[in-house]
């Protein structure tokens, strides 16, 4: 402190001619408007940048969570719609009061081996069970075939096993939707009439015929139908609506009557 008041003493003129300017531009500054106006907007924004930048910065940090709590919330939501009308083209998925949508991320993924199979963060602590079907924003991905407490294990569509009972959306002829090991965008559709004639762009949905979809969730679209002369049935090549190589987020599907109806039917085949 003494080393300071010295310092000041030996230069009182300069020190003083500092105090004066201080006092000047502060004079100033209050007197107009303008530059009240400059030294508040300079203030602000430098304030405004520095928020601005801190905001980005703790929005990247909590993404994540905010898109988890997205699914969940989606989650809920195709709970709570009613039934679509019989009709209308529901191309991503099938609101039904009697299906729950279970949110889950996806923890591994494989899209380059014959069975490919998908890992995710739900197991039977969060409800989940063997045999569920899943579902992604685009449509369908594929039924659980392993389930522990916190984790499940999902046959994909890229699977050599798995077999879909489908419908061609605009005649409501059945159909089946399997695999062909080469290329994960691509399926085969198989079983097709022989009279029938599919257009490049016509949708492929599930038949509802299984206990594990409900109908109307859409599968693909066709890419194209080569008829195979003599044959009774034809194949056509499918686009999945799902893309299984950027998957991250999926729905297990719930069914409400699941254990009823497969009381009932166990009762038949007795």
């Amino acid at each position: 402190m003494r080393n300071l008041f010295l310092f000041l003493w030996r230069n009182q003129f300069f020190t003083l001619f500092i105090i004066l300017e201080i006092i000047s531009l502060l004079l100033l500054s209050n007197s107009f408007s303008y530059h009240r106006s400059l030294r508040y907007n300079t203030v602000s924004d430098f304030t405004g940048s520095v928020f601005s930048k801190y905001t980005n910065v703790t929005r990247y940090f909590y993404l994540q969570k905010e898109n988890e709590d997205l699914v969940a919330e989606n989650a809920r939501l195709r709970s709570l719609i009613p039934p679509v009308a019989e009709g209308l083209d529901s191309l991503h998925y099938y609101p039904d009061s009697l299906y729950g949508y279970i949110p889950a991320t996806v923890v591994s993924n494989t899209v380059t081996k014959p069975n490919n199979l998908i890992m995710v963060n739900r197991g039977y602590k969060d409800g989940v069970e063997k045999e569920m079907g899943v579902i992604s924003s685009g449509g369908l991905v594929g039924i659980v075939i392993g389930v522990s407490e916190h984790y499940s294990v999902i046959m994909s569509m890229l699977h050599q096993n798995i077999r879909i009972s489908g419908r061609i959306k605009k005649n409501d002829q059945l159909i089946n939707v399997v695999w062909d090991h080469t290329d994960y965008r691509l399926g085969t559709i198989i079983d097709i009439p022989s009279h029938l004639q599919l257009q490049a762009g016509d949708s492929i949905v599930t038949s509802g015929n299984s206990l594990i979809f409900p109908k109307d969730l859409l599968i693909g679209v066709v890419e194209s139908h080569d008829k195979e002369s003599g044959g009774l049935l034809s194949k056509a090549l499918l686009r999945f609506s799902t893309d299984f190589n950027s998957l991250r987020h999926v729905y297990i599907i719930k069914s409400f009557m699941a254990v009823e109806q497969k009381s009932l039917l166990s009762k038949i085949h007795e």
